[in-house]
């Protein structure tokens, strides 16, 4: 069927979208209304964990769709009680609020420090963020991000946040005054094009907190749930932040996502906090779903031998070409070109024949990679193999 035979109209247009439908999936792999198929290297930006219609989230919505789907999150429900349990036995926080997006678990973690400055820090209120970031779509997450441009799209933009250098402690520390509750950020930058915070910084970080009596609070929207060989990015690093967020593949395609704190940092009163769908029992079943899959032995150390897999085949290509390296962690990495050609590439990919390519260029000079965890060896490979064709034709 051809794209001109659908009427997209009724759409709200908020993205450039390419013309084409796409109708099912599977795995590492889509495929359209024409029944091309596509290689699929962004999966929902980081989202589907365990790639399209994976047999482990059908199984958990077949089963509780029959079971209960929406209770009200006014009681408890199986589900979001077994998940909670799970997501606190594997980290270093307490408690967990279920939401249904990364910027809707974000606006909690800004809630949440917030309150707890004013109960335990003598009102202080303001969040130290790092330029280039991203938190959000939400009035307060645009406030906290550092995107270039997003201070005057929707201004007045929410008081209260300061804008720090990532991997720059000192930018930290000249921002501290007694009105900063916290210190907010992605453990690697996703957006800004795939730029991890150092050991160091981190470690540093989690010091200066201690001393100046500030939350730490971890976006780990992008990185969590396995995404960089451990379960939450956070612990690569030896901390215990104070608040962590997550989302995108906590939930493998579903609207779910969670903000989890310390005991002594949930300090939030009954209506503080909510939401109609928050703790979906459908949602977090499958979150259980993916939870338990990626926990299964070796699952986790398939990330890290594909991820080495990965980098290593983009290092080849950067020397190959003359490029400027890749970067990045587990199976969320980056490729610099030496040009801003970037946008090209990812038409170029999704145009190939007989199977397009999806790729992410979230900055012009670089590329994006967000694969399923459980890609194959041999897609990897095939990704590789159109790049190095595309890059022959293209780059100097």
């Amino acid at each position: 069927m051809k794209f001109d035979q659908f009427d997209c109209s009724s759409l709200m247009e908020i993205t450039h979208r390419p013309d084409l439908v796409f109708l099912q999936g599977s795995g590492s792999w889509l495929e359209d209304s024409n029944k091309k198929r596509y290689l699929d290297f962004v999966q929902g930006w980081a989202v589907n964990a365990l790639g399209h219609s994976a047999s482990e989230m059908i199984t958990a919505i077949e089963r509780q769709s029959k079971l209960l789907i929406n209770p009200s999150p006014a009681f408890y429900n199986l589900p979001s009680i077994e998940l909670a349990s799970r997501l606190t036995s594997n980290s270093c926080f307490d408690k967990v609020f279920f939401a249904n997006s990364g910027a809707e678990a974000n606006e909690g973690a800004i809630k949440l420090a917030r309150k707890w400055g004013k109960i335990k820090k003598n009102g202080a209120y303001k969040i130290i963020t790092m330029k280039d970031s991203f938190h959000g779509r939400t009035i307060a997450t645009m406030s906290a991000s550092g995107k270039l441009g997003w201070d005057t799209i929707f201004a007045p933009q929410v008081d209260g946040f300061l804008k720090a250098e990532i991997n720059n402690i000192d930018s930290v520390e000249s921002l501290i005054d007694n009105e900063v509750v916290a210190i907010m950020l992605e453990p690697i930058q996703g957006e800004a094009g795939v730029i991890p915070a150092s050991d160091d910084f981190l470690k540093n970080l989690r010091l200066l907190a201690n001393k100046n009596n500030l939350l730490l609070i971890v976006d780990e929207v992008q990185t969590g749930m396995g995404r960089t060989g451990k379960l939450f990015a956070y612990q690569h690093h030896n901390i215990s932040p104070d608040i962590m967020t997550l989302g995108k593949g906590i939930g493998g395609g579903l609207p779910l996502s969670a903000l989890l704190a310390r005991e002594d940092v949930c300090v939030f009163s009954y209506g503080d906090q909510g939401g109609t769908y928050n703790g979906n029992p459908l949602c977090t079943a499958v979150g259980l779903a993916v939870f338990d899959t990626i926990n299964e032995p070796n699952f986790m150390k398939s990330i890290v031998t594909k991820s080495e897999r990965l980098s290593i085949a983009l290092n080849k290509l950067s020397n190959k070409y003359n490029l400027l390296g890749e970067r990045g962690k587990g199976l969320l990495r980056a490729l610099i070109l030496n040009s801003d050609d970037g946008n090209n590439i990812v038409e170029i990919a999704r145009n190939l024949e007989p199977n397009g390519l999806l790729l992410n260029s979230p900055r012009p000079n670089l590329l994006r990679f967000m694969p399923a965890l459980n890609v194959k060896e041999e897609e990897i490979d095939l990704l590789i193999y159109n790049l190095d064709n595309i890059f022959s034709k293209i780059l100097k």
